[in-house]
């Protein structure tokens, strides 16, 4: 391996290590393989080409343009023209998926989900980085000032994670630079030469100061890692693990928030696992039908549903009264919860709703969103491992009493019925149009309910996520989905119905354990709306078809219930109408109830936005791509190797070494050839008629040779002819190779920079390989054709001569 590839791999390299420590920043890591994919791509194009005549400044900017069409590639796909080719709608759609990155880091605590515009800024900016450390260290051989943008990347990710961050990081980032550092040195080194100094004891070669290098470099790197272990902690360096860390706003102390929870939610159905997140009991013989709501979203600004409350107070011991009931003796439910390790770090706390009390061993580490009735963290490490009481009401209004609820008040209808002013008129066309036959504000809800269950709905986690406008349109439109589409739907069309309405969030009844006990897996996450009725507040309804459980309130009730009870006729309405999933044995009856029976072979985790980089469609793209703009630049390439390879020869020496070196007539004759194809590119055809010295003196006069390369050109027409006409035997000693460059300098001297351009990147004598391809697949075709034709008669032969003698041997009657 040379040393500039060498070089360019350990940038590459450098690189990637220093990315690392970006990885406390998402709550998943699979953007890292996409931004390592990036490096590889900017690193190849840099390293093709610098191995062209290019001006070295060209190649960076021609790696920020690969690194423009990947991210249009991969973030900008759907707009771009033809699936290729990119344009204004491809760099508008860029640049609102860059904005929407911004907005988010604003809004998230660390770590945060995978949404398409924080991988947009992650992947880009190591894409930069990796540019630059290209540049610095590979184009123009300055590999300690490749140190500025990796320090500046560790200290960017380790400063945003702080006490997310590692001293990990800072090892494997350091690790790579020293690598980039001992590969230049050795480059360095290797050109003083041998031996620097001294005798046979004195002697220092380049190997010996390479392995000093290394050996300071790999001390300095422990130093620094193990000397902060001894010395007094300052909160001053990068290495600080105990600054910043956490955002949040009320009162009381930062709460660890993430504003829009759905896209955390997205990203787990896209990829369910059975990772227990949490165990709990509950005191009901109907626990199988409560679920575990971790807060609500009740802000719809048509970008997206979020928690539009900006005021947090403590955690009391006794939960204010929920918003609209209006009973005060109703029953409880008692229950005991574990969070185990594999539950995000900043989740919301999740319990029944609505819960009355909340015991937690730590209230100060807890805060309370008192119009939602969201518990939040007020640190990422405040839920790991918790173990907590809940007491929760125990409501159960019936249908008739949300059918007869009076009308919400006006301050609750003002701020749960607000729509953004572009809401597409799909939803409230539809909304009027599936409840047109409903005569209370319960009918309408249920009408809703029973149209998204029907039929005409699919369940579908490969579905891109979205909950706003223009992703609510195009779910209305295709109508495949899943719960985060339908909860944020329903309640929407809701708000058109002026029905308050909002999105809660949380789990879905856990699998039974045995006994009162159970378990919450990663397939239960699940979003849904709430609906509010006057004098019973807000009330659960199911849209979602196969998943969860329906919220059917019965007609009439003598006994409370932990949870409404079910219409049989109703539901049975409803699933039949969902795709039955297989009754197989293997099934229990909860992954019947979750839809989870079906085929093995469904990519449940499969999301355009996960995979962006590594699919199929992008790929090809990409490989198309690459495949014109090798085509493109198959010309200059194959001109680049044909003149090194012809210019490559520096001749044989005499016996004993001394004097100019010998070159043979094949070197001569390619040195000619150079020349001519060299005029050839920047305007001055060959013209075969000629002599060698008319074909100089033409090219001399044309370009307006000075006296130098005129002289040059002069002698290399001699050498030629002497090839040609002189008596075998004659000895060229003349540096026609310099002969060459001086002529070709002069030529591209003369010629101006339409002329030099074209002749670079489409050079006239470039001609020459199509003659070769044709020839050679004229030549193909005849050597076919021949062995067709001796195939043909080794079969035809026999019995042509089978066919004479049976004519022969015929008599004529």
């Amino acid at each position: 391996m040379t040393t500039r590839a060498k070089l360019t791999v350990y940038s590459a390299l450098a690189t990637a290590l220093a990315s690392l420590c970006m990885l406390p920043l998402l709550t998943t890591r699979s953007w890292l393989t996409h931004a390592f994919l990036v490096i590889a791509v900017i690193s190849a194009v840099g390293a093709g080409l610098r191995r062209s005549p290019l001006y070295r400044w060209s190649v960076p900017v021609a790696q920020v343009l690969v690194l423009l069409l990947l991210m249009l590639l991969g973030f900008a796909g759907s707009a771009l023209t033809g699936g290729v080719l990119p344009g204004a709608p491809a760099m508008r759609l860029l640049s609102q998926v860059f904005s929407a990155g911004i907005d988010d880091i604003t809004q998230y605590a660390l770590p945060a989900p995978p949404t398409t515009g924080l991988r947009l800024i992650l992947v880009s900016s190591v894409g930069l980085i990796a540019v630059l450390v290209d540049t610095i260290a590979v184009t123009y051989r300055r590999s300690a000032l490749a140190g500025l943008p990796l320090l500046a990347l560790f200290s960017i990710g380790n400063g945003v994670a702080g006490d997310h961050g590692s001293w990990v990081w800072f090892g494997f980032a350091s690790a790579g630079y020293l690598v980039l550092l001992f590969a230049e040195g050795e480059d360095r080194v290797s050109r003083w030469g041998r031996v620097f100094r001294g005798g046979a004891r004195g002697t220092v070669t380049s190997s010996r100061i390479s392995q000093g290098g290394q050996q300071v470099g790999v001390l300095a790197l422990a130093m620094a890692l193990l000397l902060p272990v001894f010395l007094p902690r300052w909160d001053l360096g990068l290495l600080d693990s105990d600054s910043g860390g956490s955002s949040g706003h009320g009162t009381g102390g930062s709460v660890t928030n993430s504003l829009d929870p759905l896209v955390s939610l997205e990203a787990a159905l896209s990829k369910p696992t059975d990772t227990e997140l949490l165990t709990y009991t509950l005191d009901s013989d109907l626990a199988d039908q409560i679920y575990l709501r971790t807060g609500s979203l009740d802000q719809f600004d048509g970008t997206t549903w979020k928690l539009g409350s900006t005021v947090v107070s403590d955690l009391p011991t006794t939960m204010p009264t929920p918003e609209g009931l209006r009973a005060t003796n109703v029953a409880r439910i008692e229950g005991d919860f574990k969070i185990s390790d594999a539950l995000g770090g900043n989740s919301w706390l999740p319990m029944p709703y609505p819960a009355a009390s909340v015991q937690v061993p730590n209230r100060n580490e807890w805060k309370l969103d008192p119009i939602t009735r969201t518990v939040l963290p007020t640190n990422d490490k405040a839920i790991s491992g918790l173990r907590y009481h809940v007491s929760s009401l125990d409501l159960r209004p019936t249908a008739d009493e949300l059918r007869t609820a009076p009308l919400a008040p006006l301050d609750i209808r003002d701020r749960y019925t607000a729509l953004p002013s572009d809401l597409p008129a799909v939803v409230t066309d539809q909304a009027r149009a599936v409840t047109a036959d409903a005569h209370s504000d319960y009918d309408r809800a249920t009408a809703l309910v029973n149209w998204f269950t029907g039929p005409g709905f699919k369940y579908d986690t490969s579905v891109e996520g979205g909950t706003g406008s223009n992703a609510i349109a195009v779910f209305l439109q295709n109508r495949r989905g899943f719960c985060v589409h339908f909860a944020s739907t329903m309640a929407a069309m809701a708000r058109v119905l002026k029905i308050p309405a909002r999105v809660a969030v949380g789990f879905t009844p856990g699998d039974s354990k045995g006994g009162n006990v159970y378990e919450v897996t990663g397939r239960m996450y699940h979003a849904w709306p709430e609906l509010y009725f006057s004098g019973y507040g807000w009330m659960r309804f199911e849209p979602t078809p196969s998943r969860g459980v329906p919220a059917r309130y019965s007609e009439a009730s003598n006994t409370p219930t932990t949870a409404p009870s079910q219409l049989p006729t109703a539901a049975a309405t409803s699933s039949a109408a969902v795709p039955a999933p297989s009754q197989s044995s293997d099934c229990t009856a909860k992954q019947r109830q979750l839809g989870d029976c079906g085929s093995k072979s469904k990519a449940v985790s499969r999301t355009a936005d996960e995979s962006w980089l590594l699919s199929g469609q992008v790929l090809g793209t990409l490989a198309v791509v690459l495949v014109l703009i090798a085509l493109l630049l198959a010309p200059m390439f194959w001109r680049t190797a044909v003149r090194r390879r012809r210019l490559g020869g520096g001749g044989r020496r005499r016996p004993g070494g001394d004097g100019p070196a010998e070159l043979t007539d094949a070197q001569v004759l390619a040195a000619w050839d150079e020349l001519v194809d060299s005029a050839w590119d920047l305007g001055i055809p060959p013209d075969e008629s000629r002599t060698p010295r008319s074909a100089a003196r033409r090219i001399t006069e044309t370009a307006d040779l000075d006296a130098d390369a005129a002289a040059a050109a002069g002698r290399l027409a001699l050498a030629t002819e002497r090839v040609l006409y002189a008596p075998a035997g004659q000895v060229t000693t003349a540096p026609l190779v310099a002969d060459v460059r001086t002529a070709r300098r002069a030529l591209w001297a003369g010629a101006g920079r339409a002329g030099r351009l074209r002749a670079l990147l489409l050079p006239p004598s470039s001609a020459q390989l199509w003659w070769r391809i044709s020839d050679a697949v004229r030549a193909a075709r005849a050597a076919v054709a021949t062995r067709t034709g001796r195939a043909a008669e080794a079969v035809s032969g026999p019995v042509r001569r089978v066919t004479t003698r049976r004519k022969r041997s015929t008599p004529d009657v």
